[in-house]
């Protein structure tokens, strides 16, 4: 069977729960992919903490209740493991617009467009089975004795569309099932005035792209560990947005940088995109105001957060460190949590003023144990903010130096959660550790911190040269 028609990487099979019908307001409750490549097949799903209540009739339908999504992760949580699984595959639905809408929304809402090329089963199923007039999923189980596991919840649905999918390549020829995918999947309609030589050059591996209008300032930078699939998924005239709509109108012409591995890739965009600040980028901009809490004695045996700002610190080798923080608003919000969360006394922490001697707003309201007027010990109060920080807490480097994260035949140079650049070879590592270590980067470190769990890691040591 053919898995693909030479324009995807893999094929993935998507069916979603939610708690409403309008994908722009509603939410999603569970996402169920089987996605199929030349590795085989593998199946995953999760359930999905809506930001609304599922209503009881959809309870009743899906088996989905608020008991078991209350402590399931958001949507913006699962947004990066989910963009994965389907980033540069076919999109493989029944009822493919409602499946696709509330992703699509859903990725928006979080900054990462999706835009793969979309096929509905529904559409597919009547483009070769003229003959019958309901094509809905219940149909086509008693139409063609489909295995039911767990209909209504989304992996189970997913499995169903996989099964229809097995079904047909078994009933039609190949070319019969091409041609219609080809008509009902469409091929992207490029942008007016992009030379369409350029799609030919695109790259089929990991890297960055760069879209740029009628100067040399870019519109937009993006990674992919397929470029082309990437590019081309910009410009699919289905569910066109308006803010894909006036990048396409914009552009001019694109560029691109392949790296070894999606590692590069993630290290690049993150750079270019601070450096170069495309207009149409929302993730991964300058971060100027990072900062994190520090603790510092009081004077009364106790202890007291201090803002402190990344910019004047040394984050990979302080363990005293607590956030971090886009801005001193985001972190007042979150300390202010932590006092609420753990009766911590808010004067103590330095975010209400009170005369000596005063009780804070908090204990008039019993959430306070008295640390204020010395109805607990500032001792046991610094012990109590110190839990409560604890997971906030800034991870310490590992390392007693500077590492390499080799990645295919490059080595990515980072030292103290710092990405530094990469190198091919030996001279290249000792001149970009020679040039020193750039600022600390909150988006460089999520991605390190992934990355160093699955990679491998080189030591790397400052030390001059033989000869040198």
């Amino acid at each position: 069977m053919k898995l693909d028609n030479g324009r995807w990487r893999g094929l993935a099979f998507v069916d979603i729960e939610t708690n409403g019908g309008t994908a722009t307001i509603d939410g999603i409750t569970e996402v169920g992919i089987v996605e199929v490549d030349e590795d085989g097949v593998r199946e995953w799903s999760h359930l999905v903490r809506p930001e609304g209540r599922i209503p009881e009739f959809i309870e009743r339908l899906t088996g989905i209740s608020n008991e078991m999504v209350a402590d399931a992760p958001t949507f913006a949580e699962l947004a990066e493991e989910i963009y994965d699984r389907l980033d540069g595959r076919l999109f493989i639905a029944h009822n493919a617009r409602f499946d696709y809408g509330f992703l699509r929304n859903a990725f928006e809402r979080v900054g990462m467009p999706l835009r793969p090329s979309v096929l509905c089963t529904v559409k597919l199923s009547r483009t070769l089975y003229p003959e019958h007039k309901r094509h809905g999923l219940d149909s086509l189980i008693e139409r063609h004795g489909l295995r039911v596991a767990d209909r209504h919840r989304a992996l189970g649905d997913a499995q169903l569309v996989w099964q229809f999918w097995q079904l047909i390549h078994e009933a039609f020829e190949h070319s019969v099932i091409d041609a219609a995918i080809a008509r009902l999947s469409g091929h992207p309609s490029l942008p007016p005035n992009l030379d369409p030589a350029v799609i030919d050059e695109l790259p089929e591996g990991p890297g960055v792209y760069l879209f740029f209008g009628e100067n040399d300032l870019p519109l937009y930078v993006g990674k992919s560990v397929d470029i082309r699939s990437r590019v081309l998924s910009h410009f699919s005239a289905d569910h066109r947005s308006a803010k894909e709509m006036s990048l396409s109108q914009q552009l001019r012409r694109i560029e691109w940088i392949e790296t070894a591995g999606e590692i590069g890739a993630l290290l690049l965009e993150a750079s270019l995109v601070k450096s170069r600040q495309p207009i149409h980028n929302r993730r991964l901009r300058r971060q100027s105001d990072l900062c994190a809490w520090q603790l510092v004695e009081d004077g009364q045996g106790g202890w007291r957060p201090e803002l402190a700002y990344a910019r004047d610190l040394d984050p990979g080798r302080q363990d005293n460190l607590f956030g971090f923080f886009t801005s001193r608003a985001a972190a007042i919000k979150a300390l202010r949590t932590l006092a609420e969360e753990h009766s911590l006394c808010q004067a103590c922490l330095g975010l209400e003023k009170v005369r000596s001697g005063q009780p804070c707003f908090g204990y008039q309201l019993k959430r306070c144990r008295g640390a204020c007027i010395g109805g607990e010990a500032r001792g046991m109060h610094g012990a109590r903010l110190i839990a409560a920080l604890h997971k906030l807490k800034v991870a310490r480097w590992p390392h007693p130096g500077p590492v390499g994260i080799r990645e295919g035949e490059s080595i990515h140079v980072v030292d103290g959660w710092c990405y530094l650049g990469t190198a091919k070879d030996e001279s290249e590592v000792w001149a970009l550790l020679e040039s020193g270590k750039p600022a600390f980067d909150l988006d460089v470190f999520k991605i390190l911190q992934k990355a160093m769990g699955k990679a491998t890691v080189l030591p790397l040591f400052p030390e001059t040269p033989a000869g040198g």
